[in-house]
């Protein structure tokens, strides 16, 4: 029987839809754009991916601990990380379509257009030009000057009318108090969950009798007001980082970091996720963010093309420096053995659990061809699966259904299980395959 895999994301929208792994959000009200949620299957699934990573990260290791730190941070520590100041996007609008676009991609999608027409030498002058924007006038009017030398037009109406290019701040604002609207309230919704960790670095030190190397580790919400936010839920406004910052003494981050991207590159593999669609891509270091000495991504082979599932970053001090900069108190470490004090490097593994939840999606999807007949399945590994059995009495005969309710009660202390009576048996196996159950048990006569 010919098997094929994933072609297409619009694959796996429909099968998520129909068997209950993540819907629209808000969908009777006509939905919410990049806004998902997860229904019986899909909560299940992803719980599953966090139940093994948290087993990974944190029971698998005994110099790594977990917090779970408030969404809502003191708004001097989102001054402190550099969010408030540095955390933009460069926008430009389509004034005919109202449309907003970030302008370094829609010279980057020009870039890819010249390239595809063999016109290399042209393409590589204006990626120069792009990867220097900054260093003449300034990064939104280089972009901005870009644009309208080469003419590029608006993706969506074709018209060349754009605004001039400004810096768009990604963090969701709002007011902390149900009085007060001033700027003295403004409060965020954190944009990532690293900060919750960098904040609480003392308070697990001086109460967790941990040494340096040691972890710690969150799973939580984090939000983005992406403008471009689409690809189902590769990229949301609101989604969720499984996030670990390792501390170290500086001098030893180098081998830290080499070490731990090869730990997590093979964890994304015991998940059962095929090697050929795995990936490590370094980011050159003129890539590299403000904070970052080192940093790659690890990249899985979606329908959408090779993307970044997990990045791993040798942060350095940088976090713990200007959080002791912006609060006054010192983030040092006391090294007992050597006497010496020094604050330590931070070497950080950050996961998006949705994306992880997109990949195993994907990586799991079949199509098998049965007698002229297209069948859809999910082959994922048995210990992420959402349903781990299914229990089927053959025909609805009251000794059989007794047993099988018993099989199933049996089973339900240990494993999610599935009771299902309806249909033809062949339909009900089908049903599993398309949910991703690895054992089926047939009550027969």
């Amino acid at each position: 029987m010919p098997v094929t895999h994933l072609d297409s994301l619009e694959k796996i929208v429909s099968l998520s839809k129909s068997r209950g792994f993540i819907f629209q959000s808000s969908e009777i009200y006509g939905g919410l754009a990049a806004v998902y949620d997860y229904g019986p299957l899909g909560v299940e699934l992803k719980r599953n991916i966090q139940g093994e990573w948290w087993r990974a990260m944190t029971q698998a290791h005994d110099n790594i601990v977990g917090v779970d730190a408030a969404i809502f941070m003191h708004p001097k520590v989102w001054e402190a990380s550099g969010h408030v100041e540095g955390f933009n996007d460069p926008m430009i609008d389509d004034k005919q379509s109202k449309k907003r676009y970030r302008a370094d991609m829609l010279i980057e999608q020009h870039i890819l257009k010249i390239r595809e027409k063999g016109n290399t030498e042209k393409a590589d002058e204006l990626q120069h030009l792009l990867n220097t924007t900054g260093t003449r006038k300034g990064l939104c009017e280089d972009l901005y000057d870009i644009i309208i030398t080469e003419e590029i037009k608006s993706p969506d109406s074709g018209a060349f009318d754009w605004t001039e290019v400004r810096q768009f701040n990604l963090m969701f604002k709002t007011h902390y108090g149900a009085i007060s609207k001033d700027d003295d309230d403004v409060i965020y919704l954190r944009p990532e969950t690293a900060q919750g960790i960098f904040v609480n670095y003392k308070n697990v030190l001086d109460t967790s009798r941990v040494q340096i190397p040691f972890g710690i580790a969150q799973i939580g919400k984090a939000f983005r007001n992406e403008v471009v936010a689409r690809q189902f839920v590769f990229r949301m406004r609101e989604f969720e980082q499984m996030e670990m910052q390792y501390f170290v003494e500086p001098g030893t981050d180098e081998a830290e970091y080499e070490k731990w991207l090869q730990i997590r590159i093979d964890w994304h593999k015991k998940l059962g996720i095929r090697a050929d669609n795995l990936r490590v891509s370094p980011h050159p270091e003129d890539k590299l963010a403000h904070y970052a000495r080192a940093a790659a991504d690890i990249q899985y082979k979606y329908p959408i093309g090779w993307q970044e599932v997990e990045g791993i970053h040798n942060r350095t001090d940088f976090d713990l420096t200007r959080h002791t900069e912006y609060s006054g108190k010192k983030m040092e470490y006391f090294d007992q053995k050597e006497q010496k004090r020094y604050t330590p490097y931070v070497i950080e593994t950050s996961v998006g659990l949705d994306r992880t939840t997109l990949m195993v999606l994907c990586d799991a999807y079949r199509e098998e061809l049965v007698e002229g007949e297209t069948r859809t399945m999910l082959k994922m590994h048995p210990k992420l699966a959402p349903t781990k059995v299914g229990i089927f009495p053959l025909i609805k005969k009251p000794d059989l259904q007794e047993l099988a309710k018993k099989i199933e009660l049996d089973l339900r202390e240990d494993f999610t299980v599935l009771y299902d009576e309806a249909g033809s048996i062949g339909k009900r196996y089908r049903r599993q395959d398309e949910a991703g159950t690895p054992f089926c048990i047939t009550i027969d006569f």
